[in-house]
């Protein structure tokens, strides 16, 4: 009776080990386990192909030829502008623009001046004075303006210089046209950023050096840089969950041939 009561004893306990998970448990986390993926891909594909529309939609690259805006574009970079028609564009904005008297070319200069501005060069620091106000810009290329002009910009028109004012050819070598000033309507777009090369991808900062002139002051940066972090974002996350998969089954085929 006590063999009896001792055999059924140690078969309970034999049955007590782990035990593999029932089938259908398997089968409800792989699916489990596809739809997550499935999610995160399709998350991933929004980010992508949403962030790149709304910068084709918004931008367009312009390639920079010149040394005129060291340190800020270097001559070679692509960069992205924002579309404008020019009424949208202020003090301190990037701007790419093409005016028939400074030849067909495409450029890419600084305003310094809007319509009603007078303009003086410079005060004892080498400062431009807008308005009577100094400006400290602290993006020059040597960090200091050069030649003496004064000049009052005409209403819907608009003074540029290139950040190396050492080196530009921009509105101070055209003083004897319109007095050195183009139609604000020529701007083509605000320039948000560098595309081009890798080592220099990334946004341009809006500068806040004219703002205590007041006015017209440098534009509010549009969408550029969010959207190509969601771009990358949406890239990486749609390479990272399509990898899981494989990664996971070949994990398993060599958890497999160890045993």
């Amino acid at each position: 009776m006590s063999r009896t009561a001792g055999g059924t004893t140690g078969q309970a306990q034999g049955r007590t080990g782990p035990q593999p998970a029932p089938p259908g448990a398997a089968r409800s986390s792989r699916t489990l386990g596809g739809v997550l993926q499935g999610v995160a891909i399709a998350l991933g594909l929004v980010l992508l192909v949403g962030g790149f529309a709304l910068i084709a939609v918004d931008y367009r690259p312009y390639n920079v030829p010149t040394d005129s805006m060291e340190p800020t574009v270097h001559p070679g970079d692509t960069v992205l502008a924002r579309r404008s028609n020019g009424s949208d564009v202020g003090r301190g904005d990037v701007v790419v623009f093409k005016d028939s008297t400074w030849g067909s070319a495409l450029l890419v200069k600084r305003i310094v001046g809007v319509g009603g501005d007078t303009l003086v060069c410079c005060d004892a620091k080498h400062r431009l004075v807008v308005n009577g106000v100094a400006v400290d810009e602290p993006y020059l290329a040597g960090g200091y303006n050069s030649g003496k002009f004064s000049v009052t910009v005409p209403r819907g028109r608009i003074f540029l210089m290139g950040d190396n004012r050492l080196g530009s050819l921009d509105s101070r070598v055209h003083l004897d046209q319109a007095s050195g000033t183009v139609p604000a309507g020529d701007v083509l777009g605000r320039v948000e950023g560098t595309a081009w090369p890798f080592g220099r991808m990334g946004g341009i900062d809006r500068t806040a050096a004219f703002d205590p002139v007041g006015g017209a002051v440098a534009a509010q940066h549009g969408p550029l840089v969010p959207a190509s972090w969601a771009a990358v974002a949406g890239a990486v996350l749609v390479l990272v969950t399509a990898a899981v998969s494989p990664v996971a089954g070949f994990l398993r085929r060599l958890r497999r041939g160890g045993r």
